[in-house]
């Protein structure tokens, strides 16, 4: 028996080691492959574009065409008090130099404004291919090239130079991204821990999540083709950051109340295990379910971030579950200090916040109930507020040089667009498509361009400023007119991606609130309890969508909002927010089973995992915040409403509705599970449960 038991002992001690030299391994191996992410990593139209949609048709057969995808510039030369002769020679000059340098589709040739301010210069090339730096290196060469001098303005806009400056911000999303985010979950953990050590062990093995994040992400791009962008990327690290540290913050809890009953690490850390395991992984099953239910959705760039955002929480769960374990139990006690949970003791008795606010809501559950869904009703009016849809020059939050040349061009000429709508006709009907084309209310100029493939390229230029409704007029009518073509260019492309939006939500949402739903049913053995938790988190979107409504146009200045940010920020704070009513739920049931009254079990529940809760809820929001510091509005309202929706989940509904709804409820919460029942009388033998 002694030898047994020194070998059991023995086993215990390797075991952690045994866990961390496998993650050595695998960390040798994927190494190679996360590296590798960013080669794959583009941000063109297609990326981005709904799979299916007529401008998305266009963008792919335009790449089979002679040449390639063309690059196309506009530059601009503009005086306030009309160009001059001098002004004239010098834009003609520098053209001659960029047309000397590059291989353009066709002479530049500049069209002046009839104000006599403005010179345009439309330049194309298809030299660059799809190939995105290459594309950025014309770009740039152009703006050295065409400068401005001696009170004359030189800027260069078009889509291409657009595409440049938003790749950019992408660029951004990677190094700078990724130091923010790990600087801020840093101090938030310094904060909570009150440690010199502790907080560097979970922060440490978020990165190795991360990093083996980014080496599966290659994997599946390499497999399935997943679309990799800038701002799936960007999310992913995002995700393994904030919920990896969620999970993190709940085992080290559990594992310190533990350490307090069992005198080895590894027993206390076992016991965490199976007290927290169930709700972890039930945490990450709902994240990583709702998150996949964005493959049903048409647009490319959403599609391609379920599937990465995946990988990332599961790259995190499984960093949080088996790394995090092994050095906390090889690191022993001594992690804590100098707050260490020594063997046997209590901890200090202290006036809990959580405490406080879960009397509140046992003393007058249903008062409490009603002004929470008041506020959270009438916050969500403020989505009403929300500014109409944001047109392609607005999606930056500092207005770069492509954007300023194309208000320029608005404003100089009045009479035609700046940016061309193209249309793809089947060759042997391309004179046809043409003349039709002309004769369309609203075009202002058409011209053949390339043809292959059995395509023609038709470029058409409208009479109205870029994404009117007059220039969406005209598209539509184009599409009429034009059967058995296709209409693109960017200001299709922004319709395309409204009218997309609105038919992945139809899809989507119910298959994400079905996902939770059915998940949260299998863990908590109830259906009532469900669905408070699944009703709690809507009204958390839409209230946060409200505050969106009330902060974007009169706090920062934003002139649209995107899209696709109630998609999104439906996925991410319904999948995240479940989270913390399954710690708190998965708690209350677990106070239950062991004897507790309802609203026992309630307010011990809220009292136990309402520290970590805020804690966690903290992180999430922080990490998410992150991206209100990006150069793009669409990010910048993402996180900003994410961030706002788990802070309202965090200290609002977790904290009172929810706890309050259950205490209300009392054993109805858990029907029609065992839980619901009464419990048995002296007479009575209880039965036993698992």
């Amino acid at each position: 028996m002694g030898a047994a038991t020194t070998r059991a002992r023995d086993g215990r001690r390797g075991l952690p080691w045994l866990v961390l030299g496998l993650w050595v391994v695998l960390l040798a191996v994927a190494g190679p492959f996360a590296a590798r992410l960013t080669d794959v990593q583009h941000d063109r139209a297609t990326d981005y574009l709904p799979a299916s949609a007529d401008s998305t048709r266009v963008a792919r057969l335009q790449d089979r065409l002679p040449g390639g995808e063309t690059t196309e510039l506009v530059v601009v030369y503009h005086r306030a008090g009309g160009l001059t002769a001098a002004d004239r020679a010098t834009a003609a000059r520098q053209l001659a130099t960029v047309a000397h340098r590059h291989t353009l589709t066709t002479p530049p040739r500049g069209v002046p404004s009839a104000d006599g301010t403005t010179l345009m210069y439309p330049v194309a090339s298809n030299a660059p291919g799809t190939d995105e730096k290459k594309r950025d290196a014309l770009v740039d060469d152009v703006r050295t090239t065409a400068r401005s001098a001696d009170g004359l303005t030189v800027r260069v806009g078009g889509p291409a130079a657009l595409a440049t400056d938003a790749a950019k911000v992408y660029s951004s999303l990677g190094g700078p991204l990724l130091y923010t985010t790990v600087a801020v979950v840093a101090v938030l953990l310094i904060l909570i821990y009150r440690s010199p050590l502790l907080w560097l062990v979970p922060l440490a093995v978020a990165g190795v999540g991360d990093f083996l994040a980014r080496s599966a992400a290659y994997g599946l791009h390499q497999l399935f083709g997943t679309t990799v962008s800038g701002q799936s990327a960007g999310i992913m690290t995002i995700l393994v950051f904030g919920a990896g540290t969620d999970y993190a913050l709940l085992l080290v809890s559990r594992y310190r109340e533990e350490l307090r009953r069992h005198e080895r690490p590894y027993d206390a850390m076992r016991a965490a295990l199976r007290g927290c395991g169930p709700a972890v992984l039930a945490s990450s099953g709902t994240v990583a379910a709702g998150l996949l239910c964005l493959l049903a959705a048409d647009l490319n760039s959403s599609r391609g971030m379920g599937p990465l955002g995946t990988v990332g929480v599961l790259c995190a769960l499984a960093a949080m579950l088996t790394l995090l374990p092994a050095v906390l139990v090889l690191l022993g006690r001594r992690v804590f200090w100098p707050l260490v949970p020594a063997y046997g003791s209590s901890p200090k008795a202290r006036r809990s916040l959580f405490a406080a606010m879960g009397s509140l809501a046992g003393r007058r559950p249903l008062t409490v109930l009603a002004a929470g869904a008041a506020l959270l009703g009438a916050l969500a009016l403020g989505a009403l507020n929300l500014p109409g849809p944001l047109k392609q020059l607005d999606t930056f939050v500092d207005r770069p040089d492509s954007v300023t040349a194309m208000e320029t061009l608005a404003a100089a000429y009045p009479q035609r667009s700046a940016q061309p709508i193209e249309i793809l006709a089947p060759a042997d009907r391309a004179d046809a498509a043409l003349t039709a084309a002309e004769g369309t209310r609203g075009v202002a100029a058409a011209r053949k361009g390339r043809t292959g493939g059995g395509w023609t390229e038709i470029t058409v230029t409208a009479a109205a400023p870029p994404q009117s409704a007059a220039e969406t007029a005209t598209i539509e009518a184009l599409r009429h007119r034009l059967p058995g073509s296709h209409v693109g260019g960017p200001s299709a492309q922004q319709l395309d991606l409204k009218d997309t939006d609105a038919r992945d939500r139809l899809v989507v949402v119910p298959l994400v609130l079905l996902s939770v739903l059915l998940i949260l049913v299998l863990l908590l053995r109830s259906l009532v309890a469900p669905l408070i938790l699944v009703a709690a988190v809507v009204a958390v979107w839409g209230a946060a969508l409200g505050l969106g409504g009330l902060a974007f146009g009169p706090l920062f200045g934003f002139h649209g909002s995107d899209p696709g940010l109630g998609l999104l920020s439906f996925v991410f704070l319904v999948a995240l927010g479940v989270d913390y009513g399954i710690f708190l739920m998965h708690r209350m049931r677990e106070e239950s089973l062991n004897g507790a009254g309802p609203a026992e079990a309630a307010l011990t529940a809220l009292r136990t995992t309402g520290g970590v809760i805020a804690s966690a809820g903290l992180v999430l929001a922080a990490t998410f915040a992150v991206l209100t510091d990006m150069g793009l509005v669409p990010l910048v309202q993402l996180g900003f409403v994410i961030a706002v929706g788990v802070l309202l989940d965090t200290f609002l509904v977790r904290t009172y509705l929810v706890t309050s709804a259950s205490v209300a409820l009392g054993r109805r919460v858990w029907w029609p599970g065992r839980l619901s029942r009464p419990a048995p009388g002296p007479d009575r033998v209880p039965e036993p449960v698992s």
